[in-house]
């Protein structure tokens, strides 16, 4: 008679040529065979000497799934009793439960997990330089747990805040006191810091279009009314923001490389735009998400440096060139407006943790960011010429943009149907459609970010991506 949960009754069938990690089929397996049944309240899992055994796999991999089980209160650890499923039913979810997937449901991204082939938005998981990181942050840990025990500044420690000034000094050409400096979690909390200061509700503001959903939804929640603005070959098209909105008082922007197009903000559009701020005294918001890795010629200096800069609010983040995992960025704020974050700062937003803040200083004033983003630029060089050769060949007219390649779908054949399949078969593009405000004349294709494809993924990766193009 065969046990109730060995492998052949738990569905667990591994494929060694998948993208998709052992670790993360182990856990879709017996997270399905919960969800459906198979393991019933109470019941026993193998113990994980013995499934890791029958399965060919390490201990340690069938230890990570486990835990990833208990995480999502799917099992528990009944110590001598082993790991068992939990009373709770998940067969007959409510509709209120099953309504808990929807916020998300429309992002391609998988979350706290490994990133998948042609994930946008996060840099080479083999590259990070996990060894001296980890080195660095136990340093951190341990002078932070022999520091004070009082509150950190809520604008991020004094001393990181100087590193990132001459850091950006060197890398984007700004001159700024560290006083202006506000460290933050990422992106996401410096936008939230930076409307929740210019107190954006009920202002119009510019942004770019096709630009980017996350920061577009930002000035939604706050109750800006946006003002798409197309962008060409030169970036934003400021004369027909000018045109159409001359009354905005808000422009969110990507000039060091369009978000996703990749292009850079040519000096006249850049004169045009810092002229526009400065006679209406509006505000932009520079969303410098690469900073200098840029693959195509050198880097143009940031918006925030030179003349104009006094309108400028530079966002910066350390999630595209190190790792979205650390969870720190920063905001460089102008002088007239400092004392205003520092205000928004210290009562409702203040800086991240501080060992990782002491890591990251660390990181800066050893000079390794800097190395860091040179390899990096040689790596994903490399990487986008193999993807655009790989691409073109079953999607001609595929180009390079930024850190990826923007491949055109043929027909009208609508770019998200091709996402929802790609996403089934473990891949992660994105729909360029989903970047466009205005649906009525928004481009279908493909984004394919090359941060993750390595000789030893890309064809699996895009043979299947051809079979789905294939089959349309």
């Amino acid at each position: 008679m065969t046990a109730q949960n060995t492998p052949e009754v738990l569905s667990i069938q591994l494929d060694g040529s998948s993208v998709v990690h052992i670790g993360d089929q182990i856990h879709a397996s017996l997270r399905q065979a919960i969800m459906d049944g198979r393991l019933g309240a109470g019941q026993r899992l193998p113990s994980g000497r013995d499934l890791a055994r029958q399965l060919g796999v390490a201990r340690g991999t069938i230890r990570v799934a486990y835990d990833r089980l208990i995480a999502e209160n799917l099992v528990y650890g009944a110590g001598s009793a082993g790991t068992r499923v939990c009373a709770r039913q998940f067969t007959d979810r409510s509709d209120d439960e099953s309504s808990f997937a929807g916020p998300l449901a429309g992002f391609t991204r998988p979350y706290s997990s490994a990133p998948q082939p042609f994930q946008m938005g996060v840099p080479a998981d083999d590259a990070f330089p996990a060894k001296l990181w980890a080195r660095m942050r136990a340093r951190a840990v341990r002078a932070d747990a022999n520091s004070y025990t009082t509150y950190s500044d809520p604008r991020g420690e004094p001393a990181l805040r100087t590193q990132i000034a001459s850091h950006l000094a060197v890398s984007r050409q700004m001159r700024c006191h560290p006083d202006q400096i506000i460290v933050t979690s990422g992106y996401r909390q410096g936008m939230m810091v930076v409307l929740t200061a210019l107190c954006a509700h009920g202002r119009k503001a510019w942004i770019e279009e096709p630009g980017y959903p996350l920061g577009r939804r930002a000035l939604e929640l706050f109750g800006v009314a946006l003002e798409p603005i197309l962008v060409d070959a030169e970036g934003l098209r400021v004369s027909d923001g000018i045109a159409r909105a001359p009354e905005a008082r808000l422009a969110l922007v990507t000039p060091g490389q369009h978000a996703p197009l990749g292009v850079t903000l040519s000096p006249a559009r850049r004169h045009a735009l810092l002229s526009w701020a400065t006679e209406r005294e509006a505000w932009i918001i520079e969303d410098d998400y690469l900073g200098e890795l840029q693959l195509d010629g050198r880097a143009a200096q940031a918006l925030a440096a030179g003349e104009g800069a006094e309108r400028v609010i530079h966002v910066g983040s350390f999630s595209k060139t190190l790792s979205p995992a650390l969870g720190l960025g920063f905001v460089v704020a102008p002088l007239s407006l400092a004392e205003r974050f520092v205000e928004v700062c210290a009562a409702l937003s203040p800086a991240p943790n501080r060992s990782t803040q002491l890591t990251l200083l660390e990181f800066l004033a050893d000079g390794h960011l800097l190395r860091h983003l040179r390899q990096m630029k040689d790596l994903y060089t490399e990487r986008r010429e193999l993807a655009l050769a790989h691409v073109s060949e079953f999607l001609p007219g595929s180009i390079a943009a930024g850190l990826g390649v923007i491949a055109p779908l043929p027909g009208l054949t609508n770019d998200r149907s091709f996402v929802a399949l790609a996403k089934a078969q473990g891949l992660a593009p994105s729909a360029l459609s989903d970047w466009y405000l205005d649906r009525t004349h928004a481009q279908h294709g493909l984004l394919l970010s090359v941060t993750n494809l390595r000789h030893d993924n890309i064809d699996a990766a895009c043979t299947k991506l051809a079979n789905i193009v294939a089959a349309h």
